[in-house]
């Protein structure tokens, strides 16, 4: 994670609040958000593979979990209710 720069906390003071955006200026909404963007820190191709691999074995993982759960109440109910 990074902190912000003297420029951007500089930047952030010295703009002087308009209120409300007016509907008709698109452009002023995209350019804030082209700003947005840019502050944003993005993985690295590393970290985007391991979390990615992660995040697919943690679904898997508690998929399995829910479909042994269901069988298991399945069955016990097929045992209590016959």
């Amino acid at each position: 994670m990074t902190s912000p720069t003297s420029e951007d906390t500089t930047a952030a003071t010295t703009q002087p609040s308009s209120g409300p955006e007016q509907p008709g200026k698109k452009g002023g909404f995209l350019q804030a958000t082209f700003e947005e963007l840019k502050l944003v820190v993005w993985p690295s191709r590393q970290q985007l593979f391991s979390e990615s691999i992660a995040v697919i074995l943690m679904v898997s993982l508690s998929a399995a979990a829910i479909a042994a759960l269901s069988r298991f109440y399945g069955w016990a109910a097929s045992q209590v209710f016959r």
